[in-house]
């Protein structure tokens, strides 16, 4: 169902007004478990917006809705150009902003008064973040207008509150009003301006009468260089050798503005291409004046496309009262991260931190026995960026690069010079044939996906930062077991636990995300490595002493017997482990997981914490390892209780 354009808002009793969202149209249906989104001219919706597909699949009743498709800006205003550009979730906050309701568990409501219909779809939609009821505004119209008009807003709806539902009807009983405006077109063709370096200067537009092709003027302004080099990709299946208006347009013509244009040829098209534009007026001969590019129409037939022109409200609407007013949009909830990339493009290019980054091979699956993808991975580490990003912050970084998978060849890299982009910074250092190379250092969110972008499935980072290289942040007990089982593994967690806590030395432990723990003393880089190994093999000696039968202090493997390795060797420049919310290359994409004291119990397993509920544990506990940076201990202090606990 269609709404009429009229010139002047108004007040009435019998009418109710809405948000005009700068959207597309959709229906939205569910029927036997199989949701779709489909446009007014009959093309899914599904892929191009697939987590409000997503969302409508998991509804349990069947019904058909009707509603538009937006996205909001940071005061919840929709803007058209950026649900254009719209790619995936990170380029923004996709609403359905559903305003009725067609059909429920097999009854048909069309025929039902509007107001009837709202109150079933207020009783029935289910609530998600992603798809909202389009709230009714039931005071004046006239005050309605006016607040779209401060707000931004394209215009408001008005609507009978008695009307029933004509589908393909552009009905007398749903009005839209304008703040700015905008009129559908169809481009006929493009021009070059001589000497211009441009894709293109200006689309040639028209609107359909009939079967002829009307040219309605020309439109140069509005396109980034990114979107002209799009659409020419996109006009080059269209190209045709005549003009396709019934009379060809002089693209050339002098204005008094313009009086010796610049020399242009003109390209044509076949008119089948939708866009949208905006516009001062029209001119006496039906030229659209001042026009500004808004965007690409792919919801729209280019046969539908006609010139509109508002109908005067007093010849529709014939009373007016005043009411009140109320405010009917909602911003955006500052909420969690979601998705970077979308599921379908093998490769995406993305502005992070200013600068593009390029996403290849994205289909790629680097856990093959859980069809985990390239994607998935790169998906989760921009989701987990605010948590992982203190830990690799100005520290170097060692790449364990697995191009093709956990199952593929994989290689450590630390070099990265002349390999990383120029913003990114490294950190020097020269091996013992005198040659000079650099780490990468960990700074933003570009340097992370940067280097999982590369296939590093794990981050690396060293455990002292560029400021104090040699001063470690913390000291590490790795809890590495051989032949030993889980359970073991958590009782000497737990004893490492009943160490220090007998010697007042705060810990803090998270699994590997392969076989083993981590338990973490902060020492703020107040110590060099060798002070911090060296309260390290204290440490691992007393625990030995406690459970000697499964652990070991042997450096060497063989020595070991099989038994579980306290290593404090991992205390020392240039020594990395994977740090707290990493991922795994191991089977069910793990990942090393930060926990509370009292989780580190019988029936904890490593595979509880994966790809899959790591952002929602995070998100739900918060950096429980965040006090691993505070304060760190006083180690003279601890040394000297330790003597006088276990010595004695």
């Amino acid at each position: 169902m269609l709404a009429t354009l009229v010139d002047e808002a108004f007040d009435d009793p019998a009418w109710i007004y809405e948000v005009k969202w700068d959207g597309y149209r959709a229906l939205g249906t569910v029927n036997k478990g199989t949701a779709e989104l489909i446009s007014r001219n009959n093309k899914s919706f599904n892929e191009k917006f697939y987590p409000l597909h997503a969302t409508l699949s998991r509804w349990k009743k069947d019904m058909i809705v009707d509603g538009e498709i937006v996205v909001l800006n940071k005061k919840g205003i929709s803007n058209f150009g950026s649900l254009q550009n719209w790619r995936s979730e990170a380029d923004g906050e996709l609403i359905y902003y559903v305003f009725d309701i067609l059909w429920y568990d097999g009854y048909d409501f069309t025929e039902l008064p509007l107001t009837e219909r709202r109150a079933i779809l207020e009783a029935v939609l289910p609530q998600d973040d992603d798809v909202r009821i389009s709230k009714l505004f039931d005071a004046g119209g006239l005050d309605f207008y006016a607040a779209a008009g401060k707000m931004g807003l394209e215009g408001i709806i008005a609507k009978k509150a008695a009307s029933t539902y004509s589908p393909g009807l552009r009905s007398k009983e749903w009005l839209k009003i304008k703040v700015h405006q905008r009129q559908e077109v169809v481009i006929g063709g493009y021009t070059n301006n001589e000497g211009s370096n441009k894709k293109f200067s200006s689309l040639l537009l028209g609107v359909f009468q009939g079967n002829e092709f009307h040219y309605v003027g020309k439109v140069g302004t509005g396109f980034t260089d990114k979107l002209q080099k799009e659409m020419m990709e996109q006009f080059q299946q269209y190209i045709i050798p005549e003009s396709p208006f019934v009379v060809e347009p002089d693209y050339n013509k002098p204005s008094r503005f313009r009086p010796n244009p610049p020399k242009a040829s003109a390209t044509w098209l076949k008119p089948e291409l939708v866009c949208e534009i905006s516009f001062a007026e029209v001119t006496s001969d039906g030229v659209f004046r001042h026009p500004s590019f808004e965007g690409m129409r792919t919801d729209k037939n280019a046969k539908e496309v006609v010139r509109e022109s508002a109908t005067h409200t007093t010849d529709v609407v014939e009373e007016e009262h005043a009411l009140v007013t109320e405010k009917v949009i909602k911003a955006p909830k500052a909420g969690s991260r979601k998705t970077l990339l979308n599921p379908t493009e093998q490769t995406q290019v993305k502005s992070i931190n200013g600068h593009n980054l390029k996403f290849a091979n994205l289909n790629k699956v680097y856990w093959p026995d859980d069809g985990i993808t390239k994607r998935d991975m790169l998906n989760y580490y921009y989701q987990v960026a605010p948590y992982i990003l203190p830990y690799l912050k100005d520290r170097p970084q060692s790449l364990n690069r697995f191009p093709n998978g956990i199952k593929g060849f994989s290689f450590y890299q630390k070099n990265v010079k002349d390999k990383a982009p120029d913003w990114l910074q490294t950190f020097p250092y020269t091996t013992s044939d005198g040659e000079h190379k650099e780490f990468l250092v960990g700074t933003d969110e570009y340097s992370l996906l940067w280097m999982a972008s590369l296939g590093s499935i794990e981050m690396n980072p060293w455990f002292s930062r560029t400021q104090s290289p040699d001063n470690p942040d913390f000291c590490i007990i790795d809890l590495d077991p051989d032949k030993n089982t889980f359970e073991q593994v958590i009782e000497a967690a737990l004893v490492v636990k009943q160490v220090l806590d007998a010697i007042d030395v705060p810990s803090y432990i998270k699994t590997s995300g392969s076989t083993g723990m981590h338990i973490y003393i902060p020492l703020n880089a107040k110590y060099t490595y060798d002070q911090s190994q060296m309260f390290a093999r204290l440490l691992v000696h007393i625990v030995h002493e406690q459970i000697p039968e499964f652990t070991s202090i042997e450096r060497i493997i063989a020595n070991r017997e099989g038994k579980m390795y306290l290593d404090f060797l991992q205390n020392r420049p240039g020594a990395t482990i994977a740090c707290p919310y990493s991922l795994r290359p191991k089977p069910g994409a793990t990942v090393a997981m930060p926990l509370h004291w009292d989780e580190v119990k019988p029936g904890l397993q490593i595979r509880h914490f994966n790809i899959h509920n790591a952002l929602d544990r995070v998100k739900a506990e918060g950096d429980i390892f965040k006090p691993v940076l505070g304060k760190g201990i006083d180690l003279e202090k601890a040394l000297r209780k330790a003597r006088t606990v276990f010595e004695a």
